[in-house]
C-alpha cells in the first residue's frame, strides 16, 4: 500500500487579508491576531544591522517587531536584532524547542499578561463531511457534483485562567455542527420555485442547460447565496457563533475541499 504523502506548510499557500504571501500557518495565525486586534503591521519588515547586513523581520507594529523562530537562523538573528536595538521591543514566536534556546540566551518575550487574548484551533478526523452541490453560475460546477471537505476551526478570545476554551468542549460543538453539514445537498434559496410537505422544487438555468430538480427537505440544505465553499465557511461560522461561551469573541473556519484547495473564513461575534 502506498504510504500517503507528508503535507508540509511549504505546501499550502497563507494569504493574509493585504494580499501578503505568508510562509508558514504560525505567520497567518499572528496576521489573523493582530488584525483582529486592529493592529497595523508590516510584513518582511526591511533592517539593517550595525555590521551593514539587511535582515527581514517577520512583523513591524507600532508596538515592536516579531519574529517567528522556525529554524536556527532566525535564533541567531533575534539574538543580533535584541543586541543592536536594545530599546525596541521585540517578541519571538515559534515551536517550543526554538523558543527554549531563546529562554536560555536570557532573552525577553514580551506579552500582556492580563489580559490575555488568545487563539486555538482543532483538526480532527470526525470534522469531516460529504455533500453536493450545484453552482449554476461557475459553467465547470454547474452541474450536480460532490466532495468531501474537512474542516479546521481557529477560535480566538479573551482566556480565562490561561485557557480560551477546553478543548473536548470545542470538539464536541465543532463536531455537532459539522454533522448537520454531512451527507446534504447545498443549493441557493433564490433557485427553488414551490415545495411541498416533504420536498423542494429546483429550477434554474444554467450553462449546460435548463435544470428541474426535486429533492428531499431532509438531505437539502438552502442557502442564503451561492454554495461555494466559502459560504459553507461562513455558514459553520452562523452555526458555531451562538454555541460558544462569551470569552470567545472570533471565529475562523477553513474547509478544505480537496487536497490543495479551500477557503478561510474569519468573523467577529456579536452579540
Amino acid at each position: 500500500m502506498a504510504s500517503s504523502p507528508t503535507i508540509m506548510d511549504s505546501d499550502f499557500r497563507y494569504i493574509d487579508k493585504m494580499g501578503n504571501l505568508l510562509r508558514t500557518r504560525t505567520e497567518l495565525t499572528i496576521a489573523q491576531m493582530l488584525t483582529f486586534l486592529e493592529q497595523d503591521y508590516e510584513y518582511n519588515h526591511k533592517l539593517v544591522l550595525k555590521n551593514g547586513n539587511e535582515v527581514t523581520v517577520d512583523f513591524k507594529t507600532k508596538k515592536g517587531l516579531i519574529e517567528v523562530i522556525d529554524n536556527d537562523q532566525d535564533i541567531e538573528k533575534y539574538k543580533q536584532i535584541k543586541e543592536d536595538f536594545p530599546e525596541d521591543k521585540v517578541m519571538a514566536i515559534g515551536h517550543a524547542k526554538y523558543v527554549a534556546q531563546i529562554k536560555e540566551l536570557q532573552d525577553i518575550v514580551f506579552y500582556e499578561k492580563s489580559p490575555q487574548t488568545g487563539s486555538i484551533f482543532l483538526e480532527d478526523a470526525s470534522f469531516s463531511f460529504d455533500y453536493a452541490h450545484i453552482l449554476p453560475l461557475v459553467e465547470k460546477c454547474s452541474i450536480l457534483h460532490g466532495h468531501t471537505s474537512s474542516v479546521m476551526v481557529e477560535l480566538v478570545g479573551q482566556m480565562k485562567d490561561n485557557l480560551l476554551l477546553d478543548f473536548g468542549v470545542a470538539k464536541k460543538i465543532i463536531k455537532e455542527v459539522v454533522n448537520v453539514f454531512d451527507h446534504k445537498f447545498f443549493i441557493n434559496r433564490r433557485y427553488l420555485k414551490k415545495e411541498d410537505g416533504s420536498h423542494y422544487h429546483i429550477q434554474f438555468e444554467g450553462p449546460k442547460g435548463m435544470f428541474e430538480l426535486q429533492v428531499p427537505k431532509n438531505t437539502t440544505y438552502l442557502l442564503e447565496g451561492e454554495a461555494t465553499v466559502e459560504n459553507l465557511s461562513s455558514e459553520i461560522i452562523k452555526l458555531l457563533a451562538p454555541k460558544m461561551p462569551s470569552n470567545v469573541e472570533a471565529l475562523g473556519v477553513y474547509i478544505y475541499e480537496g487536497y490543495n484547495k479551500g477557503s478561510h473564513i474569519i468573523s467577529n461575534i456579536s452579540r
